[in-house]
């Protein structure tokens, strides 16, 4: 249990961090609406994405990042497959209300409608990548900034307990194509989790299969 919740607390659940001489060359985004606007717009004409993915995970008890490579494809709606191939296997697919997991010993499936946790990962997850999680404001405090390649949205949770496990979140979406680039989960502490997104497709030919276990 406590390596499915490493894993899933890491996604994102999504790459360096985020210096101040990187925050400097970000504005405050003037059009907040219409950035929103044109990211649910996208939102519903993108079917499937499949991408590369680096994720970086910092741990302050550890002296070097954690770093991991694979693959990730989503499909609508909610189907999420993230494959890690390297330097281990593990795979984490979530459709059809359950979550699957396997390595190389061991293979398990949750259902995520009866369990409140997996829930909101589900949820927070599918809206990350799809944007939704924009909407919702009673659950975070947001604030957004752009430079001439891409928006920056910064997401603090309201909720105390919350914040003990999540301080905030951070996507960077390219202006390009409005698609999630980047997304850094910031834990308690210092502890982060990065994921990169690489060499992403979308609208590509995703078969079903590839999400069922």
């Amino acid at each position: 249990m406590n390596k499915i919740h490493f894993y899933i607390y890491a996604l994102a659940f999504l790459m360096m961090p985020v210096t101040s001489k990187a925050q400097e060359k970000m504005s405050p985004l003037a059009d907040i609406p219409g950035f929103r606007d044109k990211l649910e717009t996208m939102s519903a004409k993108v079917q499937s994405i499949s991408s590369d993915f680096i994720q970086e995970k910092n741990l302050v008890v550890l002296s070097e990042k954690i770093i991991s490579k694979g693959i990730f494809l989503f499909r609508k709606e909610n189907n999420i497959r993230w494959e890690y191939v390297d330097p281990y296997r593990y795979l984490i697919i979530i459709s059809n209300g359950k979550m699957y997991t396997r390595d190389d010993k061991n293979q398990k499936v949750f259902d995520i409608e009866t369990n409140k946790m997996f829930r909101e990962m589900n949820r927070f997850i599918s809206g990350c990548i799809q944007g939704d999680i924009l909407k919702n404001e009673e659950e975070y405090a947001t604030e957004y900034y752009e430079n001439s390649s891409g928006y920056f949205v910064k997401l603090i949770p309201r909720d105390e307990k919350m914040r003990q496990m999540l301080n905030e979140v951070q996507i960077w979406f390219d202006k390009a194509d409005l698609t999630v680039s980047s997304l850094r989960m910031v834990e308690s502490g210092e502890d982060y989790t990065l994921i990169t997104f690489k060499n992403k497709k979308l609208n590509n030919e995703i078969p079903l299969e590839k999400f069922s276990f």
